[in-house]
């Protein structure tokens, strides 16, 4: 190494390659000695020092993190993300919360079917994938890209929702003639809070309703219940597993004397689809 080119590395482009990469000052020192000062060679220096602390942390949990979000112009379309790290430290960080936003917005213009092909996608110099790799270099821990949906509404519009702290967010694809946004964001909060199973008891799979009908079959029968009347009563406790369980008709969050499916009917509304996305589940 030429000590006068080391020499003539001066505080100035030190600054600007923790600028550009966002790592410490003394590895970005290194990384320009001994690319000689070369720039872009230091930068690519430091793009192997972090795929190597990604692979040496690729064991580690990483549960933390936020869901990210955003939308089309015409609201139409929605996507969530969820970018892990290990520490909420690191999930409360400015530039870990940019990534995880740079990232749904790339998800949103690109609409990707799943994760693996999200990960695929050109980004920044490289791919999503080796930016993954790069943040866990600059961040020294490990980050993930889990899981990324988009929704389209065919005919209104993908409410998105993200609770406060980020870590919990929705998407209600909303139809109708009323105001879609005010009552997707009511019911998106619904959502988030009560974590229905089903929208519809239409749509609750035949094994839990068999499974919720044989329990209370079995509790009638332990209270000694005659034989007669259990089979009405586990009808009764299944309806009541309905109403806490199905969206449509669960108590409002916002006024229990009605339930989802009125505010629905009211606000001539309708709701066709929801996805819920909770950090680490």
């Amino acid at each position: 190494m030429d000590t006068n080119t080391v020499m003539a590395i001066s505080a100035k482009e030190v600054k600007r390659l923790r600028d550009e990469t966002g790592v410490g000052m003394m590895d970005c020192k290194k990384a320009l000695a001994e690319a000689n000062g070369d720039f872009e060679a230091a930068i690519e220096l430091l793009r192997k020092k972090g795929q190597k602390v990604a692979a040496k942390r690729a064991d580690r949990e990483a549960k933390e993190g936020v869901i990210a979000t955003a939308k089309s112009d015409d609201g139409a379309t929605s996507v969530l993300v969820e970018v892990n790290c290990e520490t909420d430290f690191v999930a409360r960080n400015g530039d870990f919360q940019k990534f995880a936003q740079d990232i749904a917005d790339l998800a949103l213009a690109q609409r990707p079917g799943d994760r693996d092909a999200l990960l695929a996608l050109p980004f920044e110099d490289g791919t999503v994938a080796t930016a993954v790799e790069a943040m866990t270099g600059k961040i020294g821990e490990k980050i993930d890209v889990r899981r990324v949906v988009v929704v389209t509404s065919s005919a209104g519009q993908a409410v998105a929702y993200i609770h406060p702290g980020a870590r919990l967010g929705v998407i209600v694809d909303v139809v109708g003639e009323g105001d879609r946004e005010t009552v997707g964001r009511d019911v998106a909060m619904q959502v988030a809070a009560l974590n229905p199973v089903a929208l519809s008891r239409d749509e609750v799979p035949a094994d839990v309703k068999e499974k919720e009908m044989d329990i209370a079959r079995e509790v009638a029968r332990s209270e000694g219940k005659p034989e007669q009347i259990v089979e009405k009563i586990a009808t009764g406790k299944l309806d009541r597993y309905y109403k806490d369980n199905v969206l449509t008709e669960q108590p409002f969050v916002k006024d229990a004397s009605i339930r989802v499916r009125d505010l629905l009917k009211t606000a001539n509304v309708d709701v066709q689809s929801y996805v819920r996305f909770a950090l680490g589940d």
